[in-house]
C-alpha cells in the first residue's frame, strides 16, 4: 500500500522569462502601501467607540465569554466533582507549601482561597487551579528568612516592633506578594506578556528541577523531626544539608516512620490512579492526612513522641493588612523574579490545556489576572500564588471544564478556614513534608531530560545543566539570572556564528542545497553560491566576510592589491623599455632589467582602488602568462552568488562592510549577485545610499535559479553539462 504522504509522479512546468529584481519590478508593479505613522497608531489606540468598549470589557472579564457558552447539563457535574477533589488537594498543599514559605501552615489556606476567587473572574484559562506553587513558596521563604531569620535579629523594619517572629514573617510574605502582584499587573497593562518568551521550556525545566532539589532538602528537617535553621543566599542548600547531617542522630523516629509510611502509600496509590486511569482518582493524600490526624490525636504524638504538629490554625479570616513599604524596598528585586517565574510557569501550563481543549488564552490578560490575584491575596495575608502542576492536573483529569471547578475548590478551602480547620491541628508537620516530597516526583523526573537533550540538542543541554546547577548552588534568584544570561549568550552565539554553506544544484530540478549533503549535485564551473543563514549585523558581519573568503578560496582585497602592485611594475618596465605591450599580450624585450624597486613603492594609498589601465594601450589579461618576475594570485571564479533568503534584517554597520566587500570582488572582475533579498532590506539599501557606479540594482535576482540561468546565458562555458539548464537529466539515476 502506498504511503499517503508520499507525492506520486507529479511534476509542474512553468514557462516564464528569467527575471532580475529590476525586470520583475518593471513587469509587475508593486502596490504603494501607506504605512501608519506613530501619530496614527496613538490616535487609533485612544479612539473610543461602543465596539471597543465591548471588546475591552470582554477582554478584561473573560468570565462573560465562557459563561455565555456554559453547558449546564453537560459540564456542571464534572465541575462539581472536580472542584471538590481539587479543593481537598488545595487544602493540603496550602498547609504544606506554607512551610516552604517559612510561615505558619494556616496562612497557606489563605493563598489557596483569595487568588483563586479573583482569577475566577479575570483569568482566560478554564483549567488552571490557582494557588500556592512550591517553587514560588520557596522563593518567598528565601526572602522571609533573609529579612526575619530564625537566628538573630530581623531587619530594621519599624513595623516589626512588638511583633512575634511569625507575625513579622507574615508581613514580609504578604508585602512581597503585594509587590509581585503590582509588577504582574503593570506588565499586563503595558502589554508586555511577551517577556515570557525569554524563559524557554528548557530553562524553566532546569530551573524547576533545581527548585525541586531545594524543596526536597528544605523538607528533610520536617521528615526527620530536626530543628534546623533556615538559610538564604548562595550555598544555602549546602548549609542546610550540613546541619541535617550534624543532627541526624537526633532524628525523631516517630516522624521518620510516619513520613516513610505516607510516602510509600501515596506513591503506590498514585501509580494505581495513573495506571488504571480512574474517572475520579483515589484521594490518597486526603485519606492519609485524615488517618495521620486521627492517630496523632489518639496517641498524643505531640506529648509522648515530641512530634512537631501544625498547632493552632487561625479560625476565620484576619483583617486586611497594608503592605509594608520598607519590606517592599528590601525585596523589590526578589518580587520581580518571583513575578516572572510565577507567570511563566502558569502560562506554560495554561498553554498545554488550552491547546488540548481548543480555546485561546491571552498572555497579557493572564498577567492582569495574576497581578490582581496576588495584590488582593497579599492584602489578606496570603503569599505568592501561581499554579501547582499536580493540582491543575487533578482539576482537569477529574472532569473540570471551567473555572467553576476552581470556585468550588475555593469554597472547600473556605469551609476549612472558617469551620473545620481546628481538626487539622494535631497533624504532624512531617506528614506535610512527606506530601510535599511526593508531589516533587514530576519535577524531579525532569532529570531525564539530560539524556534526551544530549541526543537532540547540545546547546539546550548546556542551558538546562547550567541553569539547574547555578540555581542549586547560588540560589533560585541568582540561578534564574544565570540561566537567562546563558540562554541569551547562546542566542547571540547562534546568530553570530551561524552555519554558512556553499550551495549546489540538485540535478534535474531548480532546487539548491548544501553541496556536502547530496550526491547528485551540479556545481557550475567558476561559480560559487554562498548561503547566509541568519540576519546580518555588526556582531557577525566580519564572521560572514571571513567565511565568504574561505568559501571562494582567495581574498579579493589581497588580489586587488597584488594586481595594482603588478600593474605599477608593468608600467615602469614598459617605460624603461623592458616590456612591450601589444594586442597579443605582454612580451619582454632584450634590454637588461632594471632594479625591481619602484620609485613609488611606499605609496599604497591607491592599491585598494579599481585597477587603472588608462595609461596602457590594452588591458592586462591577468589569466594569461605574466613576466617571470611578476606574480598575481589567481581568481578561479567569475561569478559569486549570495543567497539572502534567510537574511531577515541588516544594520547600517553591516551594510558598510558588505558594500566594501562586494566592491573588492567586483574590482577583481568577479560578478556579484544577491538573490531572494527581502524587499524591505533593498529599500533600506536605497535609503542608506548602498548603490553606486559599481554596486547596481541589476545584481539582485528573485530566485537562485533565475540568477544561475542568467549566468549560464552570460557564460555558456560555466557548465560542463549543457543539458543542465534544459532539465533533460534523468534524476532517477541519482535517487540512491
Amino acid at each position: 500500500m502506498e504511503p499517503k504522504n508520499e507525492p506520486v509522479s507529479r511534476i509542474y512546468l512553468v514557462t516564464r522569462p528569467i527575471f532580475s529584481e529590476d525586470s520583475f519590478s518593471a513587469e509587475y508593479k508593486k502596490i504603494d502601501r501607506q504605512h501608519k505613522s506613530l501619530r496614527d497608531h496613538v490616535k487609533e489606540y485612544f479612539t473610543c467607540d461602543g465596539k471597543r468598549v465591548k471588546n475591552a470589557l470582554l477582554s478584561l472579564l473573560p468570565i462573560i465569554a465562557w459563561m455565555k457558552i456554559y453547558r449546564l447539563k453537560e459540564w456542571l457535574l464534572g465541575d462539581v466533582v472536580s472542584g471538590v477533589s481539587t479543593g481537598l488537594v488545595a487544602v493540603l498543599q496550602g498547609l504544606a507549601f506554607a512551610l516552604l514559605a517559612s510561615l505558619p501552615p494556616g496562612y497557606g489556606l489563605y493563598s489557596a482561597f483569595f487568588p483563586a476567587v479573583v482569577y475566577f473572574f479575570l483569568g482566560t484559562s478554564r483549567h488552571l487551579s490557582v494557588g500556592p506553587f512550591p517553587v514560588l513558596s520557596l522563593m518567598v521563604g528565601a526572602v522571609v528568612t533573609r529579612i526575619v531569620p530564625d537566628v538573630g535579629p530581623p531587619a530594621n523594619i519599624t513595623e516589626f516592633e512588638g511583633l512575634t517572629i511569625n507575625q513579622q514573617r507574615v508581613i514580609v510574605a504578604s508585602s512581597i506578594t503585594f509587590l509581585m502582584g503590582i509588577f504582574q499587573l503593570a506588565m499586563g497593562l503595558l502589554q508586555v506578556g511577551f517577556i515570557v518568551i525569554y524563559l524557554s521550556d528548557t530553562l524553566i525545566s532546569g530551573f524547576t528541577t533545581a527548585a525541586a532539589v531545594h524543596i526536597l532538602v528544605s523538607q528533610l528537617k520536617f521528615v526527620f523531626g530536626l530543628k534546623v535553621p533556615s538559610f538564604s543566599g548562595p550555598l544555602n542548600i549546602f548549609y542546610t544539608l550540613e546541619q541535617i547531617f550534624l543532627q541526624i542522630t537526633k532524628a525523631n523516629v516517630a516522624d521518620v516512620v510516619t513520613s516513610i509510611i505516607i510516602i510509600v502509600a501515596v506513591i503506590a496509590v498514585k501509580e494505581i490512579n495513573e495506571r488504571f486511569k480512574l474517572r475520579v482518582p483515589i484521594p490518597i493524600e486526603v485519606i492519609m492526612t485524615i488517618i495521620a490526624c486521627g492517630v496523632s490525636y489518639g496517641f498524643n504524638f505531640e506529648e509522648i513522641f515530641k512530634v512537631d504538629v501544625i498547632g493552632n490554625i487561625v479560625n476565620g479570616y484576619e483583617s486586611p493588612l497594608a503592605p509594608n513599604v520598607e519590606v517592599m524596598k528590601e525585596g523589590a528585586v526578589d518580587a520581580i523574579t518571583i513575578a516572572i517565574v510565577g507567570f511563566a510557569v502558569a502560562f506554560s501550563v495554561a498553554k498545554v490545556y488550552s491547546v488540548k481543549h481548543d480555546y485561546i488564552i491571552d498572555g497579557n490578560q493572564e498577567l492582569i489576572a495574576f497581578g490582581a490575584s496576588n495584590i488582593f491575596g497579599g492584602a489578606f495575608r496570603s503569599f505568592a500564588a501561581s499554579t501547582a502542576l499536580s493540582r491543575t492536573a487533578v482539576q482537569e483529569s477529574t472532569g473540570g471544564k471551567t473555572q467553576i471547578a476552581s470556585l468550588i475548590s475555593a469554597l472547600i478551602v473556605l469551609i476549612t478556614i472558617v469551620g473545620i480547620g481546628f481538626l487539622l491541628e494535631p497533624l504532624p508537620k512531617s506528614v506535610l513534608g512527606a506530601l510535599v516530597i511526593v508531589n516533587l516526583k514530576g519535577m524531579l523526573m525532569q532529570f531525564r531530560e539530560i539524556c534526551y537533550l544530549w541526543t537532540r540538542d547540545k546547546t539546550d543541554l548546556v542551558i538546562w545543566v547550567l541553569t539547574c546547577v547555578a540555581a542549586i548552588i547560588l540560589g533560585l534568584d541568582l540561578g534564574l539570572a544565570v540561566g537567562v544570561g546563558v540562554e541569551l549568550i547562546t542566542v547571540v552565539f547562534r546568530a553570530q556564528f551561524p552555519r554558512c554553506c556553499i550551495l549546489a544544484n540538485i540535478i534535474g530540478t531548480d532546487i539548491y542545497r548544501d553541496r556536502k549533503d547530496y550526491l547528485c549535485i551540479h556545481e557550475p564551473d567558476k561559480v560559487k553560491i554562498f548561503r547566509i543563514p541568519s540576519p546580518i549585523f555588526f556582531a557577525n558581519i566580519e564572521f560572514f566576510r571571513d567565511k565568504l573568503i574561505q568559501a571562494v578560496g582567495f581574498s579579493p582585497l589581497r588580489v586587488l592589491r597584488k594586481r595594482n602592485k603588478a600593474l605599477r611594475k608593468i608600467k615602469k618596465m614598459i617605460k624603461n623599455g623592458e616590456l612591450q605591450m601589444s594586442s597579443s599580450g605582454i612580451k619582454p624585450t632584450a634590454l637588461v632589467p632594471a632594479s625591481d624597486k619602484l620609485d613609488d613603492e611606499n605609496n599604497t594609498d591607491d592599491l585598494d582602488q579599481p585597477t587603472d589601465f588608462s595609461d596602457l594601450p590594452v588591458q592586462v589579461n591577468w589569466k594569461a602568462e605574466l613576466p617571470a618576475n611578476i606574480s598575481v594570485p589567481p581568481v578561479d571564479i567569475h561569478s559569486l552568488v549570495l543567497d539572502f533568503s534567510a537574511v531577515s534584517f541588516i544594520d547600517i554597520s553591516a551594510l558598510k562592510v558588505l558594500k566594501m566587500t562586494l566592491k573588492e570582488f567586483i574590482r577583481v572582475d568577479v560578478e556579484v549577485y544577491i538573490v531572494s533579498c527581502d524587499v524591505y532590506i533593498r529599500e533600506k539599501m536605497h535609503d542608506c545610499m548602498f548603490f553606486d557606479d559599481e554596486i547596481k540594482t541589476s545584481m539582485f535576482f528573485p530566485t537562485l535559479h533565475d540568477v544561475m540561468l542568467h549566468i549560464l546565458t552570460k557564460h555558456p562555458d560555466c557548465s560542463q553539462d549543457s543539458q543542465w539548464a534544459k532539465y533533460n537529466y534523468n534524476s532517477k539515476n541519482c535517487s540512491h
